[in-house]
C-alpha cells in the first residue's frame, strides 16, 4: 500500500534526503507560499462576509485551512520535489550473506528446523541479489567463515557471537566492495550483546546490517535459569545470598526445587512456585563455608514436559576468603554495648576488634592490639596508620575527639581508601556528640536532627524495614519467615536515639516505634569507594541479657553487621574481570586497580598475575599500566581448557609489595547453546536500526532484493527519483477540493 500512494518502498525516504530540483531559489517558494496563505486568508473573509453573514470566523478558518494547503501543495510541484539517495551499482558490489549455524539453529519448530527455514528464504533470496550484485555466504558461531554452500551448514556449531562476526565483516569492507549484510539468525547471541566499538565500525564503513529472524519468541514448554547473581568473594563462614532469575512458559502454578551445591554437598534448597512473569526472581541462602576457591552450582530440578533441561544448571566459582578483616572501635565511655559487642565477635575467625575506651578523661585502654606501639599516640593521625583498619566503628564520644587531622583522615579511609564506618547510638554520639557538621556530616547516610538530647534511655521495639527483611545484615533465622518472626519477639531495646532523616539513596533496614512516631534506626550507604551505617542505639546489649544463654540473636546479628562494615573493604589491589563466566571462547581481559600505601592511584608499579589452570599447572601473565586511566593495569589472556581458574594478581613498587588479590573465573564449552533458545528480536532489531539497516521476518524477507540496493557502503552513486508525480499527491489535492465542497454545500454556499 505504501508503494502504491508514494511510488518508491518506504526505505527510500527514510534513507533518502529531501530536495527541490527547480532552478528558482528556495525563499521565492517560502515567500510566496507565504504571502498566498495571507492574500487568500483576507479573500475568503472579505467576498464571502460582503456576501453572507453566515461565514462564521470558524467556517472562514476551515475553509482557509483547506485552500491553503492546496496552493502550497501546487507551488511544491513548480518545484520539482525529489529524493536523493545513495544506491549500489550493479554488478560492482558484494552481498555479505550470514547464516547462522549454531546449535540453537537446529531447533525444530513448525515441522521444519531454524535452519531449514533460513535455507528456504535464503533459496529465493540468493538467485534475486545475484541479478545485480556478487553474494558471498557466511557460516556464523564464534565467528564467521566462508562457505561454498548452504548444503555446508550444519546447525551444530556451539556458540553465537554476532559481535565479533560482524567486527569481522566490517574489516573485511575495508579492502572488498561489500554494499550490505544480510544475517539470519535467531538472535540467541551468547556474548555480551552487540558492542558499541562494533557499531561504530559498522557506521564508519556506512555498512548496513539487513537482519531476518527465525524462531519463536518466547520460551516453549521449557523452564531456564536464564540468569545467576552470585557475589565472586567472600569472606569464610559468612551467608551468601544467590539470587536466581527465572524464565519459563507451560508450568505456571506448578512447584519446582531450587538447590545449592558446594563443597561437595547441598548447602541449601527451596521449593518455589512458578509464575506467569517475564522475570521470576528467587534467592538462596548459604554459608560460604571454608576458606578456598570453590564452583558453587545452582540447580533447578527438571520438570515433567520440558523440552529443554540442560539450560536448568549454572555454575560460578567463588573464592572465600580466610583473612581477617580488622576493625578499630573507639568508645568513649564504659558501657554495655561495648562488653557485648566485644564478647559477640571474639570468636569469628574472620574478625578482629582493636578497641580504644576511654576510661577517664585522659586515659585510654587499648583490646586487640597487634604489638605494644599500635594506637600508643591515640587514634591515628596520619591517614596510612588508619588505612591498616578495614573497619571503623564510633560509639558514644563527641565528634570533637578526633581533631581536624583525624577527622579528615577518617573521611579519607572511607572515600578513597574503600572502608567501613559505622556509628553506634549514645550519650555523646550522633548529633548530641556534633557529627551534624563536617566531614562527619557528608559521611553519615542520615541528616540528623539539628538539636540535642535526642539520645533517649527508653525501652523500645526494633522492627525490620521491607528492606531489613531481604539484607542478610538483619538475618538471625536462615528462613526469611522464620526470621521477620524472630525479630517480632526480640528483647526491647534499653535505648535509642533520634538519627535524623535518611538521605536519598541510604537504606533503612530497621527502625523503632517511639511516641507514635517511626524512626530509623539501622541505616546504611554507600560512599566514595566504601560505606557507612548508623545504628542509633546502645542498648542491643538487652538481646544477649534478656535471652536464653543458649540463644545467639545478638551474637549472630553483630557478626553479620561487622562483616558488612568490613568484608568488603578492598585492598591495595583490586582485580577484575569484565566476563567471570566464559562460553567457548577463553578470550578476556585481566585488569587491576592498584594504588598506593596512601591508597592513592599509581602507575609506577609492577604488577604480574599468576593464573592456575583447571589442571594445577601456571602460567605468570604481566600487566601493563593503561595510558589513560592511573592505576590501572590490564593484559589480554586466553583461557584454553574449560574449567575453573585462579588468578592470583600482586603488585610491587621500588621493590616493596603493595598487595595482591585472587580473581576467579570460568570457562564452559557446549553449554551456551542451552540458553536463551528463543529469538532475540530485540537485538536483531537494534543491529538492524544502529546500522541503517532492517529487521525482517521470513514472510516479509522477499523485499529485500528490491531495498537492499539503497546503500552507501561498497561502490555506490546518488541517484535523483521525482516525487511531482506521487499517487499521494493527487489524492492529496482530490481530498481537499472534495472537503471544501462537501462543507460548501453543507453551508449552502454551492
Amino acid at each position: 500500500m505504501f508503494e502504491l500512494l508514494f511510488k518508491y518502498p518506504a526505505s527510500v525516504f527514510s534513507k533518502g534526503k529531501f530536495v527541490l530540483m527547480g532552478s528558482w531559489p528556495h525563499w521565492v517558494f517560502f515567500a510566496l507560499a507565504l504571502v498566498a496563505a495571507v492574500a487568500l486568508g483576507w479573500l475568503i473573509w472579505h467576498r464571502h462576509s460582503a456576501r453572507s453573514r453566515s461565514l462564521t470566523r470558524g467556517r472562514a478558518a476551515m475553509l482557509w485551512g483547506l485552500q491553503s494547503p492546496m496552493i502550497v501543495v501546487l507551488l511544491l510541484l513548480l518545484w520539482e520535489p525529489a529524493i536523493s539517495i545513495t544506491v549500489l551499482r550493479p554488478q560492482q558490489n558484494i552481498i555479505a550473506v550470514v547464516v547462522d549455524d549454531s546449535r540453537s539453529m537446529s531447533l525444530n519448530e513448525g515441522g521444519r528446523s531454524r535452519q531449514q527455514q533460513a535455507v528456504a528464504v535464503l533459496d529465493k533470496l540468493v538467485p534475486e541479489f545475484r541479478k545485480h550484485y556478487q553474494v558471498r555466504l557466511y557460516g556464523l558461531g564464534a565467528s564467521v567463515s566462508r562457505i561454498g554452500a548452504t548444503s555446508e551448514l550444519h546447525a551444530a556449531l556451539p556458540a553465537t557471537r554476532i559481535d565479533g562476526g560482524m567486527r569481522q565483516l566490517a574489516d573485511e569492507a575495508g579492502t572488498l566492495p561489500i554494499g550490505a549484510v544480510v544475517l539470519l539468525s535467531d538472535g540467541s547471541d551468547n556474548s555480551s550483546g552487540i558492542g558499541a566499538e562494533t557499531i561504530s565500525e559498522l557506521r564508519r564503513r556506512r555498512l548496513p546490517v539487513n537482519t531476518i529472524g527465525f524462531g519463536r519468541e518466547t520460551l516453549v514448554d521449557d523452564v531456564e535459569l536464564e540468569a545467576l547473581d552470585l557475589p565472586s568473594k567472600a569472606l569464610a563462614s559468612s551467608r551468601l545470598q544467590a539470587r536466581v532469575h527465572i524464565r519459563q512458559n507451560g508450568f505456571s502454578g506448578r512447584h519446582a526445587t531450587l538447590s545449592v551445591t558446594g563443597d561437595g554437598g547441598i548447602a541449601a534448597t527451596r521449593d518455589v512456585v512458578l509464575r506467569d512473569v517475564p522475570d521470576q526472581i528467587e534467592t538462596l541462602e548459604f554459608n560460604a563455608g571454608r576458606a578456598g576457591v570453590k564452583d558453587v552450582s545452582v540447580r533447578l530440578l527438571p520438570l515433567s514436559g520440558e523440552r529443554n533441561v540442560n539450560n536448568n544448571r549454572v555454575t560460578r566459582v567463588i573464592n572465600v576468603d580466610g583473612a581477617k578483616r580488622r576493625l578499630l572501635y573507639v568508645e568513649g565511655e564504659p558501657r554495655w554495648e561495648f562488653k557485648f559487642l566485644r564478647r559477640a565477635v571474639e570468636d569469628d575467625p574472620a574478625i578482629e576488634v582493636v578497641s580504644m575506651l576511654r576510661t577517664t578523661q585522659n586515659k585510654i585502654y587499648r583490646q586487640g592490639i597487634a604489638n605494644p606501639n599500635e594506637l600508643a599516640e591515640g587514634f591515628p593521625i596520619k591517614p596510612e596508620e588508619l588505612f591498616e583498619f578495614q573497619g571503623l566503628i564510633i560509639g558514644s564520644v563527641e565528634s570533637a575527639f578526633f581533631g581536624p587531622e583525624q577527622q579528615q583522615a577518617i573521611k579519607d579511609f572511607v572515600d578513597r581508601r574503600g572502608g567501613g564506618l559505622l556509628l553506634l547510638g549514645g550519650r555523646a554520639a550522633l548529633a548530641d556528640g556534633g557529627y551534624d557538621a563536617p566531614p562527619f556530616a557528608e559521611l553519615l547516610p542520615v541528616v540528623l536532627p539539628k538539636k540535642k538530647n535526642t539520645f533517649h534511655r527508653q525501652f523500645v521495639a526494633a522492627a525490620l524495614t521491607d528492606e531489613g527483611k531481604d539484607s542478610l545484615v538483619c538475618r538471625i533465622e536462615e528462613d526469611a519467615a522464620k526470621n521477620a518472626d524472630h525479630w517480632e519477639v526480640l528483647p526491647y531495646l534499653a535505648d535509642y536515639e533520634e538519627a535524623g532523616t535518611p538521605k536519598k539513596g541510604a537504606v533503612t533496614l530497621v527502625r523503632v516505634d517511639a511516641g507514635g512516631n517511626r524512626l530509623p534506626l539501622l541505616v546504611t550507604e554507600n560512599y566514595g569507594r566504601g560505606r557507612t551505617a548508623v545504628f542509633a542505639t546502645g542498648g542491643s546489649w538487652r538481646w544477649r541479657m534478656q535471652q536464653p544463654v543458649a540463644d545467639t540473636s545478638q551474637q549472630t546479628f553483630w557478626r553479620q553487621l561487622i562483616r558488612w562494615t568490613a568484608g568488603s573493604t578492598p585492598s591495595r589491589v583490586v582485580a577484575s574481570t569484565a566476563h567471570g563466566e566464559l562460553y567457548d571462547d577463553g578470550h578476556l581481559n585481566l585488569r587491576a586497580e592498584v594504588r598506593d600505601a596512601k591508597y592513592a592511584p599509581t602507575s609506577s608499579a609492577q604488577v604480574e598475575a599468576r593464573v592456575i589452570t583447571p589442571d594445577g599447572s601456571s602460567e605468570v601473565v604481566r600487566l601493563r599500566p593503561d595510558a589513560i586511566d592511573a592505576g590501572i593495569y590490564t593484559a589480554d589472556w586466553n583461557a584454553l581448557r574449560p574449567g575453573s581458574y585462579v588468578a592470583e594478581i600482586r603488585a610491587t613498587e621500588d621493590g616493596k609489595q603493595l598487595g595482591s588479590d585472587v580473581l576467579t573465573f570460568r570457562r564452559e564449552d557446549g553449554v551456551a547453546e542451552d540458553f536463551h533458545q528463543q529469538q532475540n528480536r530485540d537485538l536483531l532489531e537494534k543491529l538492524a536500526a544502529e546500522t541503517g539497516g532492517r529487521y525482517y521476518t521470513p514472510r516479509d524477507a522477499m523485499r529485500l532484493p528490491e531495498e537492499i540496493s539503497f546503500s552507501e557502503a561498497g561502490i555506490s552513486a546518488r541517484e535523483t527519483k521525482d516525487l511531482w508525480n506521487m499517487p499521494a499527491i493527487f489524492l492529496a489535492v482530490l481530498l481537499l477540493r472534495s472537503a471544501e465542497w462537501i462543507l460548501r454545500r453543507r453551508w449552502g454556499f454551492v
